[in-house]
């Protein structure tokens, strides 16, 4: 059997102890939830990124990637709520690394940081075949704001942060022999410089009119699945809901690409996923265009059966965990 991510974390789960003193939460949602005092919570998360895996440095620039190495880590705390606080970097270096590669990378790593108001506070620096990055973003919240996976309930609204797909596609202009990274930038910038919604987070949560919540990178065929999992939920979206941007439109239709599979599939949007009761339809998004200026997009709702089930025209299909996985 060939590796899968998930049925490896579900592996890796099942050895764990389901709590210890102090854990709230542990594996299975973006960041484990640790008691910090009576009202306040830590959140931790790491990820990892690998060239050839994760990145191409034939055309993502190593300010940008820096950049990126961040952002992916801080997205998760955003998907809880929080507010990022430090981060922890680890660095693989192939012995014929210029430096001044690496100044770079970590000038963008530390703009990231700066623009979140984060300190680096250690790491470490290995030699390494191919360069990679791990990083780990500590964060900090009320412990009952906290927004889960596990919170999504029947007949709930499903909404989704801004248009989806922009970086799937950003990712097949910088594929494309054509390489056309000026007519689209919008698209190029969401795949090589994403930004992840801590802000938008931080509001939802403290509005107390979301229930779930988790960012967007792998698919929203395969995120919505895992607040659907974790809430014993199913889902249904609607084909004619998801947002997409003028551009994305452009581009796939240049590029022979499907709008729809983008979106759904494509994976990295750190867009934020999240569920409300539908009393809330009204209030929850003049709430986001009050104190953000930006929409939030009603997308579909939560379900008592089970799976994510797309309804595009006359089909009916499910889509559970058809999004992108780290090998397969």
């Amino acid at each position: 059997m060939t590796f899968s991510e998930r049925n490896f974390i579900k592996q890796i789960e099942a050895l764990t102890p389901a709590s210890t003193p102090d854990l709230i939460k542990g594996i299975g949602d973006d960041c484990a939830v640790l008691a910090k005092s009576q009202n306040q919570a830590i959140l931790l998360t790491t990820d990892t990124l690998i060239k050839s895996v994760h990145f191409d440095p034939a055309w993502h620039p190593p300010y940008l990637l820096g950049r990126k190495a961040a952002a992916v880590n801080i997205s998760d705390i955003a998907a809880m709520g929080g507010q990022p606080r430090f981060a922890l970097l680890s660095v693989g270096v192939p012995d014929a690394t210029e430096e001044d590669r690496l100044d770079q990378i970590m000038t963008g790593f530390h703009s990231m940081l700066e623009e979140h108001n984060m300190i680096l506070i250690g790491g470490d620096t290995v030699s390494s075949p191919a360069l990679m990055f791990s990083v780990t973003v500590i964060g900090e919240m009320e412990t009952e704001k906290v927004l889960y996976r596990s919170g999504a309930g029947q007949d709930d609204l499903v909404w989704v942060s801004g248009p989806l797909g922009e970086a799937a596609a950003g990712l097949e202009i910088c594929r494309s022999h054509e390489k056309k990274y000026d007519r689209w930038p919008s698209l190029v910038k969401a795949h090589l410089d994403p930004k992840p919604e801590v802000e938008l987070g931080r509001i939802l949560a403290k509005s107390g009119m979301v229930n779930s919540m988790m960012d967007l990178s792998d698919g929203i065929a395969t995120d919505l699945a895992h607040i659907c999992t974790a809430s014993s939920t199913g889902a249904d979206i609607r084909a004619e809901d998801i947002p997409f941007s003028e551009s994305l439109l452009q581009a796939a239709a240049t590029l022979h690409l499907n709008p729809l599979d983008l979106a759904l599939r494509g994976g990295e949007d750190y867009q934020l996923l999240f569920t409300s009761p539908p009393e809330h339809a009204t209030a929850l998004p003049c709430l986001v265009r009050d104190q953000t200026g930006g929409e939030i997009f009603h997308v579909g709702r939560i379900t008592a059966g089970q799976g994510v089930m797309l309804q595009d025209n006359d089909r009916r299909k499910n889509i559970s965990f058809q999004g992108y996985e780290h090998g397969g």
